[in-house]
């Protein structure tokens, strides 16, 4: 079945998955009987390089980089994880990188960032997208954006073929939102596929981007911001991305930041795992909602969180 929308392919995917090979890791598929129950799995991108599945979509762009890009370099927005991946990458073949981030991201995503050794620009979040702009324009700078950009979302889409071939029987696959680009990417590799599978996408209550954008018709603002789950912070999608989710995606949620970081207690107590909140939000989705049919898989996007957070929530 061949499964085509716009600008990206079952082959995309697919042709990501064997140029991203040597750079990034086959993260493991655990059982989530612990977490949730029987027919339960959960997808490990907590434990993949730079601690997060965005290094899957950076390096499929980076590597398709002409010399010219390469030598100006790169530039992105990046709430901490995609500019986390987009300077490892970056550094992997010495492209200069640049990643604008809100000022209240965390410190260890700052930190790791710098590591990197990209430039980080700091801007409070209502200026975000005006200054990458800016930034971008006047540095001549090569834009790899966090998920409006066909090469990342094909890079992210490679998670839908590790799953199918671990998890043969499989019958949902629930993914965490931001702005989109991870689940518009396997959602097309997993409809090629299993056109019988059902995928649901969960955003934060706090901040619905695509579910409010679906509602619309078009891209919109979200109506609110302020989620705990700052990687799944989105504050737009854009028509690529939700073309790709009105095809291909069967159902959109919400939970409440609540939900979320008692997924992230439940993960780290009885699954053994470290995971951000944005990580957890499919196990959140998961355990509100017995009835999602099962064998299923949670995707565990990321797993930077700040130590002193972590604890607090674990303690309380």
């Amino acid at each position: 079945m061949a499964v085509e929308t716009g600008a990206l392919s079952l082959a995309d995917v697919r042709a990501a998955a064997e140029r991203i090979h040597p750079y990034v890791l086959r993260t493991p598929t655990l059982s989530g009987e612990p977490v949730a129950g029987t027919g339960v799995w959960l997808k490990a991108e907590n434990l993949q390089r730079t601690g997060s599945f965005k290094v899957r979509g950076a390096f499929n762009a980076t590597l398709q980089l002409n010399p010219e890009q390469r030598r100006r370099g790169v530039i992105t927005l990046s709430a901490g994880n995609h500019g986390q991946a987009l300077a490892y990458a970056a550094q992997a073949f010495e492209i200069p990188c640049v990643v604008v981030v809100r000022d209240d991201a965390q410190l260890t995503k700052l930190q790791a960032i710098r590591r990197y050794g990209a430039e980080i620009v700091l801007v409070p979040l209502a200026e975000w997208q005006q200054r990458l702009e800016i930034e971008q324009q006047r540095r001549n700078l090569h834009l790899v954006h966090p998920f409006d950009d066909p090469a990342v979302a094909a890079g992210q889409g490679t998670l839908g073929l590790e799953i199918l071939e671990e998890v043969r029987d499989l019958r949902t696959v629930i993914v965490p939102v931001g702005g989109g680009g991870l689940i518009a990417g396997m959602a097309v590799a997993l409809k090629a596929e299993r056109p019988d599978l059902r995928i649901i996408g969960v955003e934060p209550e706090r901040a619905p981007a695509v579910s409010e954008s679906l509602a619309a018709g078009h891209p919109v603002t979200p109506s609110r911001l302020d989620t705990i789950a700052d990687g799944l912070a989105a504050p737009y999608t854009r028509p690529f991305i939700l073309a790709l989710v009105q095809r291909f995606v069967d159902q959109m949620r919400t939970v409440s930041d609540e939900a979320i970081i008692e997924a992230v207690k439940t993960i780290a107590l009885q699954a053994k795992l470290v995971v951000e909140p944005a990580g957890a939000a499919a196990v959140a989705a998961l355990l509100a909602d017995s009835a999602i049919e099962r064998p299923v898989a949670a995707i565990l996007t990321g797993g930077n969180v700040d130590g002193h957070r972590l604890g607090g929530w674990l303690s309380s």
